[in-house]
């Protein structure tokens, strides 16, 4: 089975392709000003973006790993959670708060998904 590399640098790859899986990196926001409802929907339309390059989308996804600096901004980051699935299928998901990310990201999402 061959693996396929997205955009790879010299620490990690955007996605990494094996078989009919997708696994995107860590995915956080560029604009680091914004609240975590503006940084979840900004990393999540580079999600769509990632996982459309790797020939998916996201009614395919597989599981789901949340990153928070602070576990009271779950709520907020559940509701653009929500409103991006829509009526999709629901993927497997832990959300973990406390987690010290990069200055002023407030927010990291690493996916897998099915082609």
């Amino acid at each position: 089975m061959s693996i396929e590399h997205l955009d790879s640098g010299e620490i990690l790859s955007q996605a990494v392709v094996h078989g009919d899986t997708v696994y995107l990196c860590g995915l956080t926001p560029t604009d680091r000003s914004k609240d975590v409802t503006g940084q979840t929907e900004e990393v999540l339309a580079k999600i769509d973006d990632r996982l459309a390059r790797c020939g998916t989308d996201k009614s395919q996804l597989l599981s789901a790993t949340i990153y928070l600096t602070d576990i009271k901004l779950k709520p907020a980051m559940n509701e653009v959670w929500k409103a991006w699935l829509g009526d999709l299928n629901r993927p497997t998901r832990a959300c973990i708060g406390g987690v010290e990310l990069e200055p002023d990201v407030l927010v990291e999402i690493v996916v897998s998904a099915a082609k």
